[in-house]
């Protein structure tokens, strides 16, 4: 059996339902749940369904280099923090930039400077050590630059990997979404050996489409072999579209990662 858990995005699975009972539906079926914006949620309905949330998105507005928007992700972070707190979830998600409601970057940044990268660096230890002093984990998502997300500064997983490197506090770790990866840089069980000792949890949907293991190109069953060798014992979620029946997309998912 392996040492990591399952999860699912209810963000994008049992889309007919309410979103409390999207909840209950994958709690049911023995997956812990993710969530995105918490500020739109009954947080005390969540609670009282008795899930296991694993994260969240940790922060509501701002971005890694702009003063103001560090100021307002520093700000927002604190706020997820405290709504963290009352469903328990462990993990605080980010990103290089504010996505707005259709995930494209609020900020776009085409090109990055040596200046930005000490600047983004100083910003996420700023957030790390928020993380220490509540005892949550921020997790830095990549994110592909070509079909879903242009423009967000700090999207491939090669440019997470090297922030987190330089951060170096356990308080801050990856979010490696494979599916994203994929697109972006591909070589996927040479970028988990690369990252794994960085890694705070895996996201996965297959490629194209962005639905469940099984339904596109990605070999997802090597994947969950390698995570095996390396003895992972974080999460692994689906953060992806049921390409027919929700039920069968979780199973689908289970099968690839038994």
């Amino acid at each position: 059996m392996p040492n990591y858990r399952l999860a699912a995005s209810a963000e994008m699975i049992f889309l007919d339902s309410p979103f409390v009972e999207r909840v209950k539906k994958i709690h049911d079926r023995g997956f812990e749940v993710e969530i995105w914006n918490w500020a739109n949620k009954d947080l005390a309905a969540l609670a009282a369904t008795g899930a296991t949330f694993n994260s969240m998105t940790g922060y509501l507005e701002g971005d890694l280099l702009e003063d103001d928007g560090i100021a307002k992700l520093l700000e927002t972070a604190e706020q997820s923090i405290e709504a963290s707190k009352i469903i328990d979830c462990p993990n605080l998600n980010l990103h290089g930039t504010g996505l707005d409601e259709n995930g494209q970057a609020i900020r776009k940044r085409l090109v990055i400077t040596g200046a930005d990268w000490l600047k983004a660096r100083d910003t996420l230890a700023r957030i790390a050590d928020l993380g220490a002093k509540h005892n949550k984990i921020f997790i830095l998502e990549n994110l592909n630059l070509i079909v879903d997300h242009p423009g967000t500064p700090f999207g491939l997983a090669a440019d997470v990997i090297a922030l987190i490197e330089s951060v170096d506090n356990p308080h801050l770790r990856m979010n490696l979404d494979l599916y994203h990866a994929q697109i972006g840089e591909g070589n996927l069980v040479e970028l988990v050996r690369r990252a794994f000792p960085i890694i705070g949890e895996i996201q996965v949907a297959d490629v194209p489409g962005r639905c469940e293991p099984g339904t596109g190109e990605i070999n997802y069953k090597r994947i969950a072999d390698e995570l095996k060798t390396l003895n992972y014992a974080g999460v692994v979620g689906l953060e992806g579209w049921a390409a027919s029946d929700p039920d069968l997309a979780l199973d689908r998912f289970a099968a690839a990662f038994a």
